[in-house]
């Protein structure tokens, strides 16, 4: 059975710290149901655009978000129907699974509604190569990279999902889990064409399976398309001979940390319109309040002490500006004496 190949670096183990402390800020936050619904909506024409754009797609993020709007626009037929398979796949990634598990029919589904009507031979979709492919600089002509003989395809594939599939795999972290998976998954390179899309579009659904990207609110893809050469760095950095992942995964967990830290910091912006919008009509927040709001927001809780900290002044300061948020009804007292901390109400 495949057995992926990594040691934890200080890097990777602070990475993945943050990300699940991003995450949790996420899921706990208020959110309005249309502010939800917008979020996920940007992420995923962000997502398509980023992953088509890697492999060649010209078209831009406005021309893909107005595809998503369902509005016409001037390009190929093929340039076209890239994006708009891999909007369909994205907004029904959680469909691509039996049970939770992922196996051969399931990774093949996936493959031919992302490459429906845009390869030069359809009899490719949804099909394991049995020709050999190599991957190529296409300015120069020089081979970067050559994957298994197509014979190995089936057997490989066997292997990695099973792997998927098993106890070993659902111990590990699941932003641990999508990354050896891209890595795995492009190595093997089972198919003719659209194994970029097709890989990225199996660590996406390997978060969601694993309940990482609960409300699908970022998309990875971006990551890889603002710095294409790193990418493709990061993929060529891995030594054939002894598949150590660790460097590969350094990446891609810089990634997500990157990704998820952008739509934290947006979600706490959203989410501290609530309360703006209470005190409004009262009296408008200071920027010491919103501060101090925004700091519940993210740890749940504040004392005065931190307050002191914070801004660098004197007790009787701090409660001030605490007894100014309870009376505009935003936060409340909890516990007693010492241990007296404040929350939202």
């Amino acid at each position: 059975m495949f057995n992926p190949n990594f040691n934890y670096t200080h890097r990777i183990v602070k990475n993945l710290v943050d990300i699940a402390s991003a995450r949790e800020i996420i899921l706990n936050a208020y959110l309005m149901r249309k502010w939800e619904i917008s979020l996920r909506r940007d992420a995923i024409i962000r997502a398509a655009h980023a992953s088509t754009a890697i492999e060649g797609n010209p078209l831009t993020l406005e021309e893909v978000s107005q595809l998503a709007q369902g509005r016409k626009i001037t390009a190929t037929r093929k340039a076209q129907q890239e994006v708009l398979n891999y909007l369909r796949v994205l907004e029904d990634i959680e469909k691509y699974h039996e049970k939770g598990r992922i196996n051969d029919k399931i990774i093949l589904k996936l493959h031919k509604d992302i490459t429906k009507n845009t390869l030069e031979n359809p009899e490719y979709e949804g099909r394991y190569r049995e020709l050999q492919v190599y991957v190529g600089n296409r300015i120069t002509g020089e081979v970067i990279f050559m994957p298994p003989s197509p014979e190995k395809v089936p057997a490989l594939m066997s292997e990695f999902e099973e792997w998927l599939n098993s106890n070993d795999s659902s111990q590990l972290n699941p932003v641990l889990i999508a990354g050896i998976s891209h890595y795995e998954f492009v190595r093997i390179h089972p198919f003719v064409d659209g194994n970029g899309r097709t890989g990225r579009a199996l660590a996406t659904l390997l978060l969601s399976l694993r309940e990482f990207d609960i409300k699908k609110f970022f998309a990875l893809d971006d990551y890889y398309d603002s710095d294409r050469m790193a990418y493709y760095r990061a993929l060529n950095s891995v030594d054939q001979k002894t598949l150590d992942l660790t460097g590969w995964i350094e990446y891609f967990t810089d990634g997500v940390l990157l990704s998820i830290t952008k739509v934290k910091e947006k979600v706490l912006q959203l989410s501290l319109e609530k309360y703006k919008k209470k005190a409004k009509g009262q009296v408008a927040l200071t920027e010491k309040q919103t501060k101090i709001i925004e700091h519940i927001i993210s740890n749940g809780r504040i004392t005065s002490g931190e307050i002191q900290k914070m801004f660098k002044i004197s007790r009787p300061a701090a409660y001030k500006e605490i007894k100014k948020l309870i009376e505009l009804d935003l936060i409340e007292p909890k516990g007693t004496g010492r241990a007296i901390y404040y929350v939202i109400k």
